[in-house]
């Protein structure tokens, strides 16, 4: 029997995409993991007594609101000004993809993750802790920009959006997993230590970006997927007929809003970003004020560990199932918008039902079902997102969409969903309009499945295409 040698390729390339799978998970996991720790009670903690006074013997509070000192404002922007760094480098860093190896950029920001949850648990006031989480989603931006076009890029074709849903299921089950970690070790030992484990399990995954590279086909990244022949022109040098790397700030700035533009001539995703907005604006508003309603409503006391568990347990078994129905009923555009389609109508009636109930009991198993419908959409329509954009511009494509669903979706839902309660006084009421957006985000994708077949013919022709063509080793060891 002839033993067969293995080439140095077969031989170097330890990063299998089953193995990149599950490495982009854990790094996912662990990203959420840091949401529910800074929201957990072990090391959010307690605020210090407000009539408290300097002489007298009285609680100083907990956590990072006890030692600071914190007011209500200042512990909210803690929660939440992570975004100010991850909506301003994660088109940097998709758009900085196009010149530099993606993995290697993906290691650069899990380092800077990795020092700015370091300097979480090192903070000595609430100005210092404010910028380390700052620091903390700039590095979460290169992560969100460009794990999803490698797991997609990687993924059999007939799994790709089972293995984004994989992907994604990581992200509540990261969230309810810091909470546990985040009270666990806060309440043992002391907050700043829980920040310290978290950069300790993170910095492997940061090396690993480093000692890993991306293989690119034999094709200069600047050039590829460019498929408008005036745009290839523009692109080219004339005296060597290579593509033009731009080298000015305005160049940059062109090339960039070139890009963005490109994007949203695409109808598939701008039609998913739009429905993605509306309905990640109620899925905000539902992580904000779900607990407080529910405590309004049905007097449920322990509010945030019911709503907790329930969308942790809804989303680990619907967004795979999503990912898994998508995949065996063809992953075409208009399979992918007939399901989001169905998936937000269903999710959203039984959530309607759910908050007429008059009752605990069948208040949870009516808001279960319509969790678990709701997070089928997932991984579908982040495969969308995906496929309508070029190979080059699928890290922009996410980069945007991300902004789009921060700006105008989650984060404005929660205040105006507050003033509307304001206004109204009766949650019930607030909760019954709010959950109505689900069905304007259904109508948005169900206009989806009215895009010409053409289009879609082209976006299938353009994979088959891809999957056709001889590559090298996805990752290869450097």
């Amino acid at each position: 029997m002839v033993k067969k040698i293995a080439s140095p390729n077969e031989e170097t390339r330890w990063f299998t995409p089953p193995r990149l799978l599950v490495l982009l998970c854990v790094v996912n996991l662990l990203n959420y993991v840091d949401r529910g720790v800074i929201a957990s009670n072990g090391v959010n903690g307690t605020p210090r007594e407000p009539t408290c006074k300097p002489l007298e013997i009285c609680q100083g509070g907990s956590g990072i609101q006890g030692e600071f000192d914190l007011s209500n404002l200042q512990d909210g922007i803690l929660s939440s000004v992570f975004l100010v760094g991850l909506l301003i480098a994660s088109p940097i860093f998709a758009y900085m993809s196009k010149m530099h190896n993606s993995f290697k950029l993906m290691g650069f920001g899990l380092s800077v993750w990795t020092f700015a949850t370091a300097m979480c648990g090192f903070a000595f006031n609430f100005w210092s802790i404010t910028a380390a989480r700052m620091l903390v989603g700039v590095g979460e931006a290169s992560f969100i920009s460009l794990a999803s076009p490698f797991i997609r890029e990687s993924a059999p074709h007939n799994k790709r959006s089972s293995w984004l849903a994989y992907f994604y299921m990581c992200i509540p089950a990261g969230m309810a997993l810091g909470y546990v970690y985040g009270g666990v070790v806060g309440s043992s030992f002391t907050w700043r230590v829980a920040f310290w484990g978290e950069s300790v399990l993170m910095l492997p995954c940061a090396l690993i970006g480093f000692a890993a590279g991306f293989a690119q086909n034999k094709a200069n990244k600047m050039d590829k997927d460019i498929t408008n022949p005036k745009e290839a022109e523009e692109r080219m040098d004339p005296g060597n007929g290579k593509p033009v790397i731009p080298k000015s700030l305005s160049m940059h700035l062109k090339a960039f809003c070139g890009d963005v533009k490109m994007l949203f001539q695409s109808k598939i995703y701008t039609v998913s970003v739009a429905g993605s907005v509306a309905f990640n604006a109620v899925l905000g508003a539902y992580s904000y004020w779900g607990p407080r309603a529910g405590y309004a409503i049905f007097n449920l006391t322990d509010a945030d560990f019911v709503f907790g568990c329930m969308t942790a347990v809804c989303a680990v078994i619907g967004t795979p199932a999503g990912g898994n129905i998508f995949d065996s009923i063809g992953a075409t555009s208009s399979n992918g918008f007939k399901l989001l389609t169905v998936a937000t109508s269903v999710g959203g009636i039984a959530c309607f039902v759910s908050f007429l109930s008059k009752s605990l009991y069948s208040f949870i198993p009516l808001f279960a079902v319509g969790e678990l419908f709701l997070f089928a959409t997932q991984s579908p329509v982040n495969d969308l997102i995906l496929g309508s954009a070029s190979e080059e511009l699928q890290p922009l494509a996410t980069a945007v969409s991300t902004i789009c669903i921060h700006v105008f979706g989650d984060v404005p839902s929660a205040p105006l969903v507050g003033a509307m309660q304001d206004y109204l006084k009766d949650w019930q009421i607030t909760t019954l309009l709010l959950t109505t957006v689900f069905f304007l985000a259904a109508f948005i994708w169900g206009l989806g499945i009215l895009i010409p077949a053409a289009k879609e013919a082209a976006l299938c022709e353009k994979v088959d295409l891809e999957e056709s063509q001889e590559k090298v080793p996805f990752l290869e060891k450097r």
